[in-house]
């Protein structure tokens, strides 16, 4: 418990740290923008009435007119997009997002064998059904490896030497995290014997089979494969488990 309060206090530092900064320097761009143009509009304008009380030229002064008036045309454009700035990608897991409902969670921590903090089961808790990285650009914020890695690192811990530990992937083996990479390259990362579990309906073989080489392609190994039967009413469904069983260069676990 204390790592997971340690854990989410420096989450919390270093977003608030983050924010702050990026506050304190949109501030200061914004205000040197905002007092040059300015200056530079309140100046076209004195001199546009200077002009015209001396009975300049008309192009004279419908020029510097319409210079003062497109400043502060710029001005007010900037004081809108400043009211308007999207909320700036934190470094790490919000606080807000760091004891949601349990979702998935609970459904994994009653199937393990060994109880783990909720940190170490999910190190990032996305809400909406959809691929990870749109989830995580909602919630502002970005998925990054670290915080995956020491999960890992803390559940084979807390496992011991004859313990066995599952990492679920989500979206697919090539789906986009973060800057860090995609999830092919957290398995990579991670370092781990790869389970593909195929979703039997019309077209897995070709789904299946291009997932294998791009798992072997980057030198994991393919400990074996489960099929998923996503669709109760598929049309030959022995027959691809056949196929599968033939072309899948790894045993099927169930």
């Amino acid at each position: 418990m204390t790592k997971a309060l340690d854990w989410i206090e420096a989450e919390t530092t270093a977003n608030a740290a983050f924010h702050i900064a990026s506050a304190d320097a949109l501030c200061r761009e914004a205000n040197a923008l905002l007092n040059i143009l300015l200056a530079g509009a309140g100046a076209s304008l004195a001199y546009t009435v200077n002009l015209s009380e001396k009975g300049a030229a008309a192009w004279q002064v419908v020029g510097f007119a319409s210079i003062s008036g497109f400043l502060f045309f710029v001005a007010a454009l900037t004081v809108w997009l400043c009211l308007r700035v999207r909320p700036i990608m934190p470094p790490a897991n919000e606080p807000a997002h760091l004891n949601q409902p349990g979702f998935d969670v609970e459904a994994i921590r009653a199937a393990a064998s060994q109880p783990l903090p909720e940190r170490t089961l999910n190190s990032y808790l996305l809400a909406p059904p959809i691929a990870p990285h749109i989830a995580a650009r909602e919630a502002g914020l970005e998925l990054r490896f670290a915080p995956i890695q020491a999960a890992l690192a803390e559940a084979r811990q807390l496992a011991g030497p004859a313990g066995l530990v599952l990492v679920e992937g989500a979206g697919g083996f090539r789906i986009p995290l973060g800057p860090d990479g995609d999830s092919a390259d957290l398995a990579v990362a991670l370092g781990l014997p790869v389970i593909l579990v195929v979703g039997m309906r019309l077209g897995c073989i070709s789904h299946a089979l291009l997932t294998a080489e791009a798992i072997l392609a980057r030198n994991l190994p393919l400990a074996g494969w489960i099929a998923n039967r996503i669709d109760p009413a598929m049309n030959r469904l022995d027959d691809n488990l056949d196929s599968l069983t033939q072309l899948l260069p790894a045993p099927c676990l169930g």
